[in-house]
């Protein structure tokens, strides 16, 4: 673990290198490659302001349109799901005081893959603000999810954790329930829905970039904001409102927020196991629990894993696609593993 400050934030500022080099070497790999000269001209192009200060004379048209079309929304739907997905799993792992919480407990990825079951079961094809009908179904379904949960669970105007938790988990095994009845009576939907369900940003577009950058920013933003509310609740609930914490609104406040941002980027990736899971622990082990620095360390690196998670996804078996969390699960899973192994060993030997 990284002792001092100043250590931590030239580690951050490193992911954030690190998480650009990755967008830039990630847009050079494909079916046709492309040199990373003419790649970081195409992106350095696309930022505001930019287009008209980078000479892209000398970059083949077809080399512009595979970026612009294919490669630039994936990246950036990768950076931005894995932010979001990372900086909710760092807000629902502080708020629930477990390390165990990932940003889909509340029922959030059962009511995306319900929500988008039920567009392809019924063959929805309309396009609403650039985003598809199954992109618009999952959203929903997430939302709708959401609030019928926080119903479930709000008693007297206060929700309690251990019932908000449990109202998640019940919802999920009834929207799971269904989602497995849809597939048994629509058996030729049956490879587009576990498609989904695996999680996949192959036919994402800019359009849908453009509609969930804002509200993951935002959401972001909040995180960052209660940053020392999230250090408070750490010590404990009573040390918290010894401080001057409103615990129940900050509760409130970020659990919304962090499903909020789940369920717009589920609306684009499909569900995406792991990434809010294992990014937090890893981080946790370098920087602190400190969410000063744990935030931003785990968004950035969020953005890094899942980046490089879809490069591997549209590249091992080409020209098929992988899908995206198939990817992560297999990453993911043995290191979970080995957190977990390493964990019961340290307490074993302070046993």
């Amino acid at each position: 673990m990284l002792k001092n400050n100043r250590s931590k934030i030239l580690f951050i500022l490193t992911l954030f290198i690190a998480a650009c080099i990755s967008m830039i070497v990630s847009s050079t790999i494909g079916s046709e490659t492309i040199p990373v000269s003419h790649a970081g001209r195409i992106l350095l192009s696309k930022l505001p302001g930019m287009r008209n200060l980078v000479d892209l004379s000398a970059v083949a048209q077809s080399h512009i349109r595979i970026l612009e079309i294919v490669r630039i929304p994936r990246i950036l739907a990768a950076a931005l799901v894995g932010m979001a997905l990372t900086g909710s799993g760092v807000v629902f792992q502080g708020v629930l005081r477990n390390p165990l919480a990932e940003p889909y407990i509340l029922g959030v990825s059962s009511g995306a893959a319900f929500g988008a079951t039920l567009t392809i079961v019924f063959g929805f094809q309309w396009v609403f603000l650039g985003m598809p009908a199954i992109s618009i179904g999952a959203f929903l379904g997430a939302i709708i999810t959401i609030f019928f949960v926080y119903n479930i669970a709000n008693v007297g105007m206060k929700a309690s954790m251990n019932t908000l938790l449990l109202s998640g988990i019940a919802v999920s095994f009834l929207l799971s329930s269904l989602v497995s009845m849809a597939i048994a009576l629509n058996r030729d939907q049956v490879e587009r829905i576990v498609f989904w369900t695996m999680g996949s940003l192959s036919s994402v577009r800019i359009s849908q970039v453009q509609v969930v950058y804002i509200p993951i920013v935002l959401s972001i933003l909040v995180f960052v904001y209660f940053t020392r509310d999230l250090n408070a609740l750490l010590l404990g609930e009573d040390d918290a409102v010894s401080m001057g914490i409103d615990v129940n609104r900050v509760r409130t406040i970020l659990l919304a927020v962090a499903s909020i941002a789940t369920a717009f980027s589920v609306s684009i990736s499909g569900i995406i196991g792991f990434v809010g899971l294992i990014i937090p622990h890893a981080m946790r082990l370098i920087v602190g629990p400190n969410h000063k620095y744990l935030l931003p360390s785990s968004i950035l690196s969020g953005a890094i894993f899942l980046i490089l998670s879809d490069t591997i996804a549209r590249t091992v078996i080409a020209p098929g696609q992988m899908p995206l969390g198939v990817v992560t699960a297999v990453i993911g899973a043995p290191y979970f593993v080995f957190l977990l192994y390493r964990n019961n060993r340290k307490s074993y030997r302070g046993a």
